[in-house]
């Protein structure tokens, strides 16, 4: 990945505005001069306005920037130099929009807010979740195996399923601690869970980078050319720095009131540049971005994928961090790219739901022409009957209808028996100690029959 452009010294710039006497130049060109919020990589290339060269208009841009900024409370960088963002017209608008469909609950589809399905739309976005996080890492597992490994509970066969599986409970678990206070503490449990048997070091696990070893050299580069990227924090001063982005996490006040999506991104971006850690930092910094947004009540958030849609562009992704840093830490360029990744990840959710909304109607249309199953399958088994349609001849086993709807094993078998003895539907088979189920070539035929 090629390095940005370090921008000119504006300040220089706009000492020589200013003694040519055209100040209102300043005053001009602020915020609303352009849509975008260019970093000067961008803007250098572009035609500026009114005869003005580049660096002039950067520097008005910059002079407006400055004016609007708001610092991020008890944050620094590695040379005690504040953080800090913008509150740009757009960033406002896609906060509310966030406030009205994460938060809230307009729109909200009825099957994530009806207790008998949401568990089963939430075992699959975390699912989703834990393979796009670990393949942005450079897990290589293929997607069908992974959702095989998760849903029968199986252990992981080599390092890939292993970061597949590590993420998958780490969200699990964020779930169960999603109200309390953050603390260092559950950082490292996270990173625990996250790791458990990918290090290179296992003893590494859950434990911050030390001062005594390699582990204080480390560096982010990019694998493809060797470019050093970012030096993170040194590894003395890591453990106080978690202290301070603990802080920052739970704190509440009304003289520094920051938006809780804008902390959350905040964390994200903050645990990456500390990098407390010898690896899985990029896995830790989304997985606590998840925490702050569940811990905040955006509840929505637990049915979408981040990662799937960074994975989609890694390299802006990259770009939204080393554009903050070469820019003095403007956080803008990081928070408009994971509102754009948030909403992206949303506005999916809402068209998967739209289409599983239409695939359950069909089923139902069709179980109404029938006067033995109308009425009498839920939802659960109106899932797995769509899926056998599509899937002649597939074995279903309990343990996997039991963690793909988050059950328990009773009521996963409950109703496969249900569907195989009393209606028909699958056919019941030995294997080994358990049974299978599976879906007979004629299924649909038996449904027009019934």
């Amino acid at each position: 990945m090629k390095l940005p452009t370090k921008p000119p010294n504006y300040n220089i710039v706009i000492k020589n505005i200013v003694e040519s006497g055209n100040v209102d130049l300043l005053l001009k060109y602020n915020l609303n001069t352009t849509k975008q919020y260019y970093h000067w990589d961008k803007l250098k290339h572009l035609s500026p306005p009114d005869n003005l060269t580049n660096k002039e208009w950067w520097a008005c841009i910059k002079y407006y920037r400055h004016s609007a900024a708001k610092i991020v409370p008890g944050l620094v960088d590695n040379f005690t130099k504040d953080f800090s963002f913008v509150l740009t017209d757009s960033i406002s608008r896609d906060l509310h929009w966030l406030d009205m469909y994460a938060a809230g609950s307009i729109q909200s589809s009825s099957l994530i807010t009806t207790p008998e399905t949401r568990n089963t739309y939430l075992v699959k976005s975390l699912i989703e979740e834990a393979i796009s996080s670990s393949q942005l890492e450079g897990a290589s597992t293929t997607l069908p195996i992974a959702k095989e490994m998760i849903r029968q509970n199986r252990k992981p066969r080599d390092i890939n399923e292993q970061m597949i599986f590590n993420n998958y409970h780490a969200m699990e678990f964020i779930r169960e601690i999603k109200n309390e206070s953050l603390t260092p503490e559950i950082i490292l449990e996270l990173h625990k869970l996250l790791t458990y048997k990918t290090l290179e070091k296992e003893s590494k696990a859950g434990k911050y980078r030390t001062k005594n070893d390699k582990d204080d050299n480390v560096v982010v580069i990019d694998p493809n050319d060797g470019i050093i990227l970012h030096i993170p924090s040194k590894a003395s001063e890591v453990p106080q720095r978690v202290k301070a982005l603990c802080h920052f996490a739970n704190q509440v006040s009304d003289d520094e009131f920051v938006h809780p999506v804008i902390k959350s991104i905040v964390l994200h971006f903050m645990l990456a540049y500390i990098h407390p850690f010898t690896d899985g930092n990029g896995r830790t910094a989304r997985a606590l971005f998840y925490w702050s947004m569940a811990n905040k009540k955006y509840w929505l958030m637990e049915f979408v994928s981040i990662s799937r849609v960074i994975k989609q562009a890694p390299t802006q992704y990259g770009k939204a961090f080393l554009h903050t840093e070469s820019d003095e830490n403007d956080l803008t360029y990081f928070i408009i790219h994971q509102l754009k990744t948030i909403k992206q990840a949303i506005g999916d959710l809402f068209k998967y739901l739209d289409k599983k909304t239409k695939q359950l109607q069909d089923s139902e249309k069709l179980l109404e022409e029938s006067k033995t199953f109308k009425n009498k399958l839920n939802f659960r088994q109106l899932t797995l009957l769509r899926h056998a349609l599509k899937h002649p001849r597939f074995a279903y086993k309990i343990s996997e209808h039991m963690n793909s709807h988050g059950i328990v094993y009773q009521t996963a078998r409950n109703d496969l028996i249900q569907m195989a003895e009393r209606f028909n539907l699958l056919i019941k088979v030995k294997a080994g100690k358990s049974f299978l189920f599976l879906s007979p070539d004629d299924l649909h035929e038996r449904l027009k029959q019934g």
